[in-house]
C-alpha cells in the first residue's frame, strides 16, 4: 500500500558502513582491518573518503576526509576504489528484501527508499522492535550485511534514533523520550541542521536543542527567513509533519566531478574541464530518461572552499548544446581565480 496515510510507527533502516561492508563481502580477509573506500583507491592521489570502516573511523577517518589525510591518520588502512555498479546491485537486493519482510510482518506498510543504503518504513504494528529485528535478520541472511534501525513516531525521530542504535542495533525515540535524549544535545545534533546554522544559532545564545525549542519563531524568522526560522523551532520539539511516501525512488540529479592531481591555475583550463564533463552528464541524463531543468557548476579551490552556481534551462531538455550553454553561463558567475582542485557539473532532473 502506498500513499501518505497515517501510520503508528516510522522505522529508519540504515546499512552500517555500507560501502566498506560491501567490500568486505568480496574481501573477507580484510575483516577487522581499517578499510577506506574512495576515489580510485590510491591515497597518494587527490580524492575524498566515501566510506570508512569502523576500524578506520577510530583513527578519525570519515566520509569527506581527503584520501591523503586518511592515509596519514591511518597508515595501516586498506584503500579500495569506489565500485558503483557493485554497490547498486547489493542495494537492490537489500531493498527488495526489506520490502518483502515488512509486508509480511506488519499490517500496513509503506517503504520509501532514500538511496543505496537507507530507507524509511511506515508501519502499523504493536511491536516495531520485532519488525526491526526481522528486517535486520533477513537482510543479514540475504546479503551478509548488518543494518541499524531507528524507530520513531515520525521520520525525524526515526532518523535520529538510528545513530543511537549503531552498529547493528535498534533504538526507539518518541515524544515521551525526546527531551531526555535530545534536550541537552547541541543544535546540530538535529537532522537538517548543519555546523553553519548551529554557529549562527550559538551567536544568538541558542546552543542546545532545548534552547532552540524555547526560542521565539518570529525572532528566528527575522534571522533565518520566514519559513526556516519557525521550521528550526519545530525541529527542536521533535515534531515532523512529513510522511513516508511509497513512490519509487528516482534520482533528482545526475552529475560528474573531477579532482585534479595538480591545481588548475588558468581559468581557461577550468573552462575546458567543465566542457569535457558536458557530454558525459548529457549521456547520463539521456540514460535516466528524464530531461534536465537546471545545470549547476561546482568549483573547489586549493583551500577546500567550495561554491556552486546554477542556471535554469529555458525548457526541460537533454540537449548537450543547451546544457553546455547553461554550464558556461553558470561558470561565468565565479569571480575567484585562485588555484582550483575540483570541478563538478550537475544536471537537476524534471520530477
Amino acid at each position: 500500500m502506498t500513499g501518505v496515510a497515517t501510520y503508528r510507527w516510522v522505522l529508519h533502516v540504515d546499512l552500517d558502513q555500507f560501502l566498506a561492508a560491501a567490500e568486505l563481502l568480496r574481501h573477507p580477509e580484510l575483516a577487522g582491518r581499517p578499510v577506506v573506500v574512495g576515489g580510485d583507491g590510491d591515497p597518494t592521489k587527490r580524492g575524498v573518503v566515501s566510506t570508512a570502516s569502523y576500524e578506520a573511523r577510530e583513527h578519525g577517518v570519515r566520509s569527506g576526509v581527503p584520501l591523503r589525510t586518511a592515509a596519514k591518520r591511518c597508515p595501516d588502512a586498506v584503500f579500495l576504489p569506489v565500485d558503483k555498479p557493485y554497490y547498486e546491485e547489493i542495494s537492490t537486493e537489500v531493498m527488495s528484501t526489506l520490502t518483502r519482510t515488512v509486508q509480511e510482518v506488519a499490517d500496513r506498510t509503506v517503504v520509501e527508499v532514500l538511496g543505496w543504503d537507507e530507507a524509511f518504513v511506515a508501519a502499523d504494528t504493536d511491536d516495531p522492535e520485532a519488525v526491526a529485528r526481522a528486517v535486520q535478520q533477513r537482510v543479514r541472511d540475504a546479503t551478509g550485511l548488518d543494518c541499524s534501525v531507528g524507530i520513531g513516531q515520525n521520520p525525524l525521530q526515526a532518523k535520529l534514533a538510528t545513530d543511537f542504535g549503531k552498529p547493528a542495533g535498534v533504538y526507539r525515540l518518541t515524544h515521551d523520550t525526546w527531551w531526555g535524549v535530545m534536550g541537552d544535545r547541541p543544535t546540530d545534533a538535529l537532522w537538517g541542521i548543519g555546523a553553519r546554522t548551529a554557529a549562527k544559532l550559538a551567536g544568538l545564545g541558542i546552543t542546545t536543542v532545548r534552547d532552540l525549542a524555547a526560542a521565539d519563531p518570529d525572532a528566528l524568522a527575522a534571522r533565518f527567513g520566514p519559513a526556516t526560522g519557525p521550521w528550526l523551532v519545530r525541529r527542536a520539539t521533535g515534531r515532523d509533519p512529513s510522511k513516508v511516501v511509497g513512490t519509487p525512488w528516482v534520482a533528482r540529479s545526475r552529475g560528474r566531478q573531477v579532482t585534479f592531481q595538480e591545481d588548475l591555475t588558468d581559468w581557461a583550463d577550468v573552462r575546458r574541464e567543465v566542457l569535457a564533463l558536458v557530454p558525459v552528464v548529457a549521456a547520463d541524463v539521456a540514460a535516466e530518461g528524464r530531461p534536465a531543468v537546471r545545470v549547476v557548476v561546482t568549483v573547489r579551490w586549493r583551500s577546500f572552499r567550495t561554491r556552486s552556481h546554477g542556471r535554469t534551462l529555458p525548457q526541460p531538455t537533454g540537449d548537450a548544446a543547451l546544457i553546455e550553454a547553461a554550464a558556461l553561463d553558470a561558470l561565468a558567475l565565479f569571480d575567484d581565480d585562485r588555484p582550483v582542485r575540483l570541478v563538478g557539473l550537475r544536471a537537476e532532473l524534471a520530477v
